[in-house]
């Protein structure tokens, strides 16, 4: 089977690295789809396995900021599937390095540790039918479970292979985390300058392939004011009103369509009592585009409406105890960024797909692939499995009818195999 494996890998991934951009979203060649069954056939027998380490992750609390009981199950994880270099560090990423059998810039493997859900959250596994029910465990620990049926395939065929592949567990890719993992990877870690390609798995739909990546700028804008008795201060400044005609100027702003460019005011809190005219009022901002440019006039208009609201305020109210004013403080900040659809890892995931059986399609998203984006560095965040939804809730949940489920684990592997020029060992 190893050599069988070998041929066809090979041969299939010089067919995907040639195809043309028009090309790959028509044409599925019979040795894609030959090196899709064969990988099949193995991940197959690893199926119970897979949902055994599914449950076993998600199970383990890793609420953000907290990520580090997941992150030692997972290290020992990758132990277990038979990587020896595994570490975790200072940023709290697990990182495992397979050798390749020459020297030069690795390939990271990635899925973050992660989820949306405080401390505290009940996180229990119950199954019905052909599907798992659990907070998180579409995102992201089916990403971290194929990462390890990865491991074991690789280990397993004693396949070799040419580029080094660094797999990474990350901590910080959801909301508040602001891709502190894969940031320090890129910028501080061990491996910073010796990355040639990304390859995140953070979603459960094989058939998306997130290749451009979308910017975010996340603000807190406070407005401070002198605060006072709502009957006996009436007529004051009050930052509550700074704070609406704010939002009522973000929502003048025009943006364009394409590239989709969007804000939102999305959270509020202040004040003291309802008899008080409050002293401080915050407003959480979120703007997002996939072109930096467009990202960067968003940013300038809302706090122009922000500094306009302000002064708007202080001329219609008395300011005899004290003026509004306006802090802006950035609390997130996720670059823009794209690997071309024509590039040879855009084109062999989309052949990967369509010769698993999904509809392949390119899409953009906000994901630990923004990063290594943004840096110039080829990058794509993929799905596995057989699809779910939910997601972000406590009622998320994971397909995993066993033919639809395993030709998702596949369209990874094939990238990897691609991607890493697999060799006899």
């Amino acid at each position: 089977m190893g050599k069988t494996i070998l041929a066809v890998a090979t041969a299939w991934a010089m067919v995907a690295g040639a195809m043309a951009a028009p090309a790959f979203a028509q044409t599925q060649s019979s040795e894609a789809a030959a090196f899709q069954t064969s990988l099949r056939a193995d991940l197959d027998g690893q199926y119970d396995q897979v949902i055994a380490d599914l449950v076993r992750i998600t199970e383990t609390p890793a609420p953000p900021f907290k990520e580090s009981a997941r992150a030692a199950l997972v290290a020992q994880m990758l132990r277990d599937a038979g990587l020896d270099n595994v570490t975790i560090d200072a940023e709290g990423n697990v990182l495992a390095l397979r050798p390749g059998t020459e020297e030069g810039p690795v390939f990271v493997v990635s899925a973050h540790l992660d989820t949306v859900f405080p401390e505290g959250t009940p996180i229990k596994v119950t199954r019905d039918g052909d599907r798992l029910f659990a907070p998180g465990i579409g995102d992201d620990s089916l990403g971290l479970a194929s990462m390890l049926a990865w491991v074991r395939h690789l280990e397993n065929k004693a396949l070799a292979t040419r580029q080094p592949i660094l797999f990474v567990a990350t901590v910080g890719e959801e909301g508040a985390g602001d891709l502190r993992g894969v940031r320090h990877l890129f910028t501080q870690g061990a491996y910073k300058g010796r990355i040639g390609a990304f390859l995140s798995i953070d979603n459960t739909n094989a058939g998306r392939i997130v290749h451009a990546a979308v910017g975010s700028r996340r603000y807190r804008v406070t407005f401070n004011g002198p605060g006072g008795h709502s009957y006996g201060a009436f007529g004051i400044v009050n930052p509550m009103a700074a704070m609406a005609e704010t939002v009522r100027g973000i929502y003048a702003i025009e943006v364009p369509s394409d590239p989709k460019t969007t804000y939102a005011a999305s959270m509020v809190s202040g004040g003291t009592s309802v008899n008080a005219i409050p002293d401080k009022i915050e407003l959480q901002i979120d703007m997002r585009s996939s072109h930096p440019a467009d990202l960067a006039k968003l940013e300038q208009a809302v706090l122009a409406a922000a500094e306009t609201a302000v002064a708007g305020e202080n001329a219609a109210r008395d300011t005899k105890d004290g003026t509004i004013t306006l802090v802006a403080e950035l609390i997130g900040d996720r670059p823009a960024g794209m690997t071309p659809a024509d590039h040879p890892l855009v084109q062999t995931a989309y052949t990967a797909s369509q010769a698993a059986g999904f509809k392949a399609r390119l899409d953009d998203s906000s994901t630990d692939s923004n990063i290594p984006m943004s840096l110039g560095i080829p990058a794509l965040t993929i799905g596995s499995g057989a699809g779910g939804g939910r997601t972000h809730s406590t009622e998320e949940y994971l397909n995993i009818g066993r033919e639809r489920f395993v030709a998702g684990l596949s369209v990874g592997l094939a990238v990897i195999l691609a991607q890493t020029k697999v060799r006899p060992r």
